[in-house]
């Protein structure tokens, strides 16, 4: 008979869709050969569970074997249960008191009915006193105002039980009923060596689970001129089991189950068949679990202050939170910092008014860390303000991006038509052409303590047809850049309280005939 031995989790490495999952534990030597950890998940990956461990025996055998069980094994779960179907009884109770003041109150109405058509008639013959009658109807009176009391109440209890009902039921969905009671079970046959005795092997279980996984997140916090980036792992996980608090790591690399070259096969062109083609078929996999590479020797570093360990392998970064985090089995998002950066900033201002008056504040911002930064949203602050969130793509060390940190209301732009005509065009050569005229004025006012570089952008239209045509294209100043698609842009460096005004003018000669799209004020 299999020996049961307690293995809790010691250590759990998370991947962006994976963890592995390590539990050690202690096998006795005379109580026999063969020892099971039980109550594992039912989605562990059978082909990457691994045992190994330090003691005078030889692992021979390892079994994975489903574990059938008439309640959950989730402790929380099965209070959960409990919590839920205390709350539907209690409601049923509820319930059937409301289906018996009902009947009371039907019975009463009924009674009243009857009651007084009789009263009615004894008293017209003079059969029953007056007092009589009073005391009867308010016997009954009483009584109905009784039940309605007790109805009033009852329906409140009912309101409340079902709310509570409810928020049972949804704490048991999160929880993960739908998995059901039923586990995974290891059983390792150990080989002791001559002489052990009754001596103690010390194992170790690993495995890989699905479910779970990390996302990254930021905060980017503006204070003056300085730009501080945090970066966070969220980690979630639906996996069946709870994970105390215990050596962490959260791994960059993503394991699979076909890893190879990639190589080219060649390419033809043929005569499409309509029938009898044969299709060529890839075989694929799920990913599953590979150790990242120096995973096994990321330890013994000490931490910094605020941040986790991190060990950089070939292709993959492991970080190790500088705190234990416990992760329940609840699908929610749990929060570990992993860095927090000092970015090198550049920061001006972007205003595009022909289609938004506001100019934005923006970072260019350069990763001189030696971290990758994965894509996650960032919350951006300007101190302690929240300014709203944004999107970061990957971001390899030494790579330049650009961060939009919000309006800077400091900046106000406005931008006005100042001369719109249309008529003939004129042209020789082309009659009944039409020509449409228009220049704006934009202005920039720098409210701010400090000098602003404002990057202010504009068009001009560009044709598509040859019976359109945009000519006398003015701008002053000068544009410092201008493309083939009509885009132009200027840069401006403004003193504190000090302002600047471009203008734009163009016009454009639409042939006769011609219904001209795409013309906006």
């Amino acid at each position: 008979m299999p020996t049961i031995i307690d293995a809790p989790i010691a250590a759990v490495t998370v991947y962006p869709r994976h963890a592995r999952v390590t539990r050690k534990g202690r096998a006795d030597l005379g109580s026999g050969d063969r020892f099971v950890v039980s109550r594992l998940p039912l989605g562990l990956a059978p082909e990457s569970v691994r045992v190994s461990g330090s003691g005078p025996a030889t692992v021979v055998g390892v079994d994975l074997t489903p574990e059938v069980h008439a309640q959950s094994a989730d402790p929380v779960l099965e209070e959960l249960l409990e919590r839920e179907r205390a709350a539907r009884q209690r409601l049923d109770e509820v319930v059937d008191a409301e289906t018996v003041q009902n009947t009371r109150s039907t019975l009463l109405d009924s009674l009243a009915r009857r009651s007084g058509s009789a009263f009615a008639k004894a008293l017209s013959t003079g059969e029953t006193a007056p007092d009589r009658v009073a005391e009867v109807g308010d016997a009954l009176a009483e009584q109905l105002a009784q039940v309605l009391a007790r109805r009033r109440e009852l329906t409140e209890q009912h309101t409340r039980l079902a709310e509570e009902l409810a928020a049972a039921s949804r704490a048991v969905e999160q929880r993960g009923a739908e998995q059901g009671p039923d586990r995974n079970a290891v059983t390792i046959e150990l080989a002791a060596d001559e002489g052990a005795g009754e001596a103690e092997v010390e194992l170790e279980l690993s495995y890989v689970v699905s479910e779970a996984g990390w996302d990254s997140g930021y905060d980017v916090r503006l204070r003056d001129d300085t730009l501080t980036l945090t970066w966070y792992g969220l980690i979630t996980q639906h996996t069946g089991e709870d994970w105390p608090e215990c050596e962490l790591a959260l791994s960059t690399a993503r394991p699979s189950a076909t890893l190879s070259i990639p190589e080219l096969a060649p390419w033809f062109l043929d005569r499409e068949r309509k029938a009898g083609a044969v299709r060529e078929m890839a075989a694929g996999g799920l990913e599953a679990y590979a150790p990242p590479p120096g995973a096994a020797a990321a330890q013994g570093y000490e931490l910094a202050a605020s941040t986790a360990e991190v060990r950089h392998g070939i292709a993959a970064a492991t970080y190790r939170p500088r705190r234990p985090v416990a992760v329940p089995t609840d699908g929610g998002a749990h929060r570990t910092t992993i860095t927090e950066l000092e970015l090198a900033t550049r920061l001006d201002h972007v205003t595009a008014p022909s289609r938004d008056e506001h100019a934005y504040l923006r970072a260019v911002a350069t990763n001189t860390s030696e971290h990758t930064l994965r894509p996650g949203n960032a919350s951006v602050f300007h101190g302690t303000e929240f300014i709203g969130t944004t999107r970061l793509e990957p971001w390899a060390p030494g790579e330049e991006v650009e961060l939009a940190l919000g309006i800077d209301e400091r900046i106000r732009v406005e931008r006005e038509l100042v001369r719109r005509s249309a008529g003939k065009a004129g042209l020789p050569g082309l009659p009944g052409a039409r020509r449409r005229d228009a220049e704006y004025r934009t202005t920039v006012h720098n409210h701010g303590p400090r000098q602003a570089t404002v990057t202010v952008l504009d068009q001009v239209p560009v044709s598509r047809d040859e019976a359109i045509t945009v000519r006398d294209v003015r701008t002053s100043p000068e544009p410092a850049e201008r493309t083939d698609l009509g885009e132009l842009s200027w840069r401006l460096d403004l003193p504190p309280g000090g302002s600047a005004e471009l203008s734009l003018s163009f016009r454009v000669d639409v042939g006769k005939g011609v219904e001209l799209t795409g013309w906006r004020e």
